[in-house]
């Protein structure tokens, strides 16, 4: 049965997926690392783990998931990546600082101690803001940093 040519899309938004799952790793890592064990500011933390994230998205973006886009300049990607990027922060970050005020009482009233209130609602509320912000990452990515890759056709559609 030929797979048509959007479902090479649908593989690919599966491994922009995937690394989304990768960067969301870090993601999660450097902000519990900064925002439970050091005590940083929430929202400083969210930005930082967002930025680490990024990067780490981009390079593994670039390589596995748009692996046709490295003839185009890695500067000029970065550059189109990050504003991308830094958009989804703008999105981010107020929906993050809205949902953890909602969310924080609310696992105060569910749930006492272990894990504690503050750390389920940061968690939830950054998984959910990840979601959303990845929606909006790959379509803008797909369709302006990385636009010069086709749509891959499979081999059977061609005979």
């Amino acid at each position: 049965m030929p797979i048509s040519p959007a479902t090479s899309e649908k593989t690919r938004f599966g491994k922009f997926a995937l690394v989304g799952i990768a960067g969301s790793v870090v993601d999660f890592g450097v902000f519990n690392l900064l925002a439970t064990i050091l005590g940083v500011n929430s929202i400083l933390a969210s930005a930082i783990s967002f930025s680490l994230a990024v990067i780490n998205n981009f390079i593994l973006n670039r390589i596995w998931t748009f692996p046709e886009s490295r003839s185009t300049p890695a500067l000029k990607q970065l550059v189109q990546f990050s504003i991308v990027s830094v958009i989804g922060l703008a999105i981010r970050i107020p929906m993050f600082a809205w949902l953890e005020k909602q969310l924080i009482p609310l696992a105060a009233n569910l749930h006492q101690q272990v894990p504690s209130p503050t750390f389920i609602g940061h968690n939830v509320s950054l998984a959910i803001v990840i979601l959303i912000v990845m929606l909006w990452n790959f379509i803008a990515n797909r369709y302006w940093t990385f636009k010069m890759v086709p749509v891959k056709v499979n081999e059977e559609l061609k005979r």
